[in-house]
């Protein structure tokens, strides 16, 4: 049976985790903190991760988070954790990092305590940076409770800081040419907040990329052109591939299709139910040691999973699995 999400949060709720978000700020690195990052080439650099939370159809509470790490340059599928989820904290504009981090923070750490030389060097993450209400988004979040180099992609603009998809938006997006050709997305207060990059030669939508932590917005946008086979990167496009099929195996859908080349619409994030819902549940978070600790309840449901943490038979030389 489809289950709905809790309503959304009481204002006190909210603004703790305003409060929350504005301490975590304060951590974010902007700027690149790897020898790897300055190099044109990027060398050094041979590992990049994906994380995803797909839902399953008309179910607002069951998910899928994933996360995959691919070798760089290569882009093979080297990793790959999907599981099962229930979120119970609602969706609510500017705070998805509440809803959905706490698990990708798990996959994280599942992957750091079981194969720590998998670790992704960079996580690319389906969502904003610091192009957000309060300078600090879902990528931002991930980053700074995992200590990992984050890069936000976000694939419709979010309007915040007088940044609007008018006239003059889209004429700059018609003048980008090239797969690499990008612009600048300068806010009304003067702050570049990240930039809309054309990310391959036959793609007609830009993608929207913005520092997440521990790298330049330079840098994360070179990195995101240079992980494109198709329009979105594929660390991210994996991680959404991964975790729908995972969600149709798991859930014993007859004839779904094996993973698809070309990325399927994502589902919409459900939207918070109407203020006054019932039962809506206390929140409290704190920091502890610059990591997030929620009371949502979330319970991880127990079922056949090949998928998690499953090391893949694609490797680099240097990275194979014994």
């Amino acid at each position: 049976m489809a289950r709905k999400a809790a309503g959304r949060p009481p204002e006190e709720t909210l603004s703790l985790w305003k409060r929350e978000q504005a301490l975590l700020k304060t951590l974010v690195v902007d700027r690149d903190t790897e020898a790897w990052q300055r190099d044109p080439a990027f060398s050094g650099l041979q590992r990049v991760g994906g994380v995803d939370v797909s839902f399953v159809k008309g179910d607002s509470v069951s998910a899928c988070a994933s996360l995959v790490v691919l070798s760089y340059p290569e882009l093979e599928v080297m990793y790959e954790d999907c599981r099962m989820v229930s979120l119970t904290a609602p969706y609510v504009s500017g705070f998805l990092a509440f809803r959905e981090v706490p698990f990708l923070v798990d996959a994280v750490q599942q992957l750091r305590e079981k194969e720590p030389r998998l670790m992704p060097q960079v996580l690319f993450v389906d969502g904003n940076g610091v192009l957000h209400h309060r300078g600090f988004g879902v990528a931002c979040h991930l980053g700074v409770v995992t200590d990992l180099p984050c890069i936000g992609v976000a694939k419709k603009l979010l309007q915040v800081d007088g940044l609007e998809n008018n006239a003059l938006h889209k004429e700059k997006i018609r003048l980008l040419k090239a797969g690499g050709d990008s612009f600048p997305l300068m806010g009304g207060s003067g702050t570049v907040l990240g930039m809309a990059l054309k990310s391959h030669d036959h793609s007609t939508k830009p993608l929207y990329v913005s520092v997440g932590h521990k790298m330049s917005l330079e840098a994360a946008v070179r990195l995101t052109h240079g992980c494109c086979k198709f329009r979105i990167p594929e660390p991210v496009r994996q991680a959404d591939i991964r975790s729908r099929d995972y969600i149709r195996r798991t859930l014993g859908v007859q004839g779904a299709p094996a993973l698809r080349p070309e990325r399927s619409k994502k589902a919409q994030r459900p939207k918070a139910c109407p203020q006054g819902a019932s039962e809506e549940p206390a929140v409290s978070c704190c920091v502890v040691n610059c990591s997030v600790k929620s009371t949502w309840q979330r319970t991880e449901p127990t079922c056949p999973s090949p998928c998690e943490g499953a090391i893949l038979e694609v490797h680099p030389p240097a990275l194979a699995v014994i």
